[in-house]
């Protein structure tokens, strides 16, 4: 750094107050990691604004010393995206969370970035209204980190992710400057800088308000639960409803090993002696629902589904939806911890790949969980695992690099959701040539020209575009100094 910490202290102090500013050691191991906790990095300082004003005079302090920054929301990411991979300063985006307006009419809201997902929907509900976009870490996700991963979620199928919903940005530059990108209408001349904005990962600045679109509530919705005896007949299931032209709402896969953990912490009643159970749900008008209905059960019937449900009222489809979103945390009875990818595929190839992924778990002698999105081919592998167990943990880590090549090999892509961060940067020269990632990282340095909005992430930063490295980054498995 070219400026004493101290001083930095003093100068953030006196833009967001005494309180707001942390250099404790206690407080900033809080900080060290997000959901994928086998990497960590402490930032120098934490420093909570609660206003735009106050993250553009913080930036402006940065830049002028040619100090890194990271946002954050709530450290829910699980690619290491908001790890300070050079020190510096955490910029805390919890403080500003406030609804600014619900506009019924336009069917907006105006939030400040730190609005919890669920929060903005509790509240728009209230207008016969929602937003789409929702995560399974909804009930803690900010806008803001869903904004800078281009969050989907289970209803991502139908309605789209998070880029199909937001239709304005208020951004702080990475030099310090406010400016407004796109707005309420949603239209933007020329250059589409919403769209170039969301999903950058944090590497373009930080969005402090968003305009985003809210969606009628629909007047039906139906969940079915759908058992195979067959990992392949579930597959086949999807590529039929794909085939056919029906668009669910929702259309997502659990595991046999997941549905016992699922049962196990959440007394559900799913059928455990199935190889895969598909969550499938309808909306829409009564009519368009009841004619969907009958399509739909015709054709899991026709791949030999082994029992079939329907939640019988409000209260059963929320609990379905509980323990699909649930399902991490009930693996928590079983290991401390998992690493979790976020690879898509085609959905032609979901039966060889997930028997593949089976086969990489025997393999190396580690347990996973497959609970996905099956109508995207958004693969979520949940691999568990203890931290404190070194030689696990090396399993763990060289399985995940295998499902990734595997993913890869059959023409799918790195990330759905959960973005690149430091997690699978060393794998983007798999799957873009030097020519594009050239491109990418001119356009990075349009918008962050001093390299200082969260560096280190997304690009391979050890090695030339060209050549592939082998491995995590070493950051990952290094020991002392904040690092696992």
């Amino acid at each position: 750094m070219t400026i004493k910490l101290s001083a930095l202290v003093r100068s953030f102090r006196q833009i967001v107050g005494r309180e707001f500013v942390h250099r404790e050691p206690e407080v900033l191991a809080t900080y060290e990691s997000d959901g994928c906790v086998l990497m960590k990095a402490r930032p120098d300082l934490v420093v909570l604004p609660n206003s735009t004003q106050e993250v553009a005079a913080i930036i402006q302090v940065c830049y002028e010393h040619k100090v890194p920054f990271v946002a954050r929301g709530s450290g829910t990411g699980l690619s290491g995206g908001v790890l300070p991979m050079q020190g510096g300063v955490f910029i805390g985006m919890s403080r500003m969370n406030r609804i600014l307006e619900i506009n019924p009419d336009n069917r907006t809201a105006t939030v400040e970035t730190g609005v919890i997902n669920a929060w903005l929907n509790r509240e728009a509900r209230s207008y016969n209204l929602f937003y789409a976009p929702d995560p399974s870490s909804q009930a803690a996700c900010t806008l803001g980190g869903n904004i800078a991963e281009n969050a989907g979620g289970i209803h991502c199928m139908k309605y789209g992710v998070t880029m199909d919903h937001i239709l304005g940005l208020e951004i702080v530059t990475p030099e310090g400057d406010i400016v407004w990108v796109g707005g309420e209408h949603g239209y933007s001349d020329g250059t589409d800088w919403v769209g170039l904005f969301v999903g950058s990962e944090g590497t373009f600045g930080i969005a402090t308000k968003a305009i985003v679109r809210l969606t009628p509530l629909p007047e039906k919705t139906k969940v079915f639960l759908a058992a195979f005896n067959r990992l392949e007949d579930s597959t086949d299931a999807v590529a039929s409803i794909i085939a056919s032209g029906l668009k669910p709402a929702a259309l997502e896969f659990i595991d046999e090993f997941t549905v016992k953990a699922v049962n196990q912490a959440f007394d559900i009643g799913f059928p455990e002696t199935s190889e895969a159970v598909l969550l499938v749900e309808l909306d829409g008008s009564a009519q368009t629902v009841a004619l969907d209905e009958t399509r739909l059960l015709a054709i899991l019937q026709s791949h030999s589904v082994s029992q079939l449900r329907m939640a019988e009222d409000e209260k059963e489809r929320l609990k379905l939806w509980k323990a699909r979103k649930g399902a991490v945390a009930a693996y928590g009875r079983i290991l401390p911890a998992f690493y979790l990818h976020d690879c898509v595929i085609p959905r032609s190839e979901l039966t060889h790949v997930l028997r593949q992924i089976q086969a990489i778990g025997e393999k190396y002698n580690v347990i996973i969980g497959n609970v996905f999105h099956a109508g995207d081919g958004n693969l979520h592998p949940n691999i568990l695992l203890d931290p404190k167990d070194a030689d696990m943990t090396k399993r763990v880590l060289d399985a995940g690099e295998e499902m990734l090549e595997v993913c890869l090999s059959v023409g799918g892509v790195l990330s759905g959701e959960h973005g690149i961060g430091i997690e699978k940067a060393h794998f983007m020269a798999r799957q873009f040539s030097e020519a594009e990632l050239d491109v990418m990282q001119r356009l990075k340095r349009v918008f962050d020209p001093a390299g200082l909005s969260n560096p280190e992430k997304i690009f391979p930063t050890r090695t030339g575009c060209g050549e592939i490295r082998k491995g995590l980054p070493e950051k990952i498995l290094q020991t002392g100094a904040g690092w696992i």
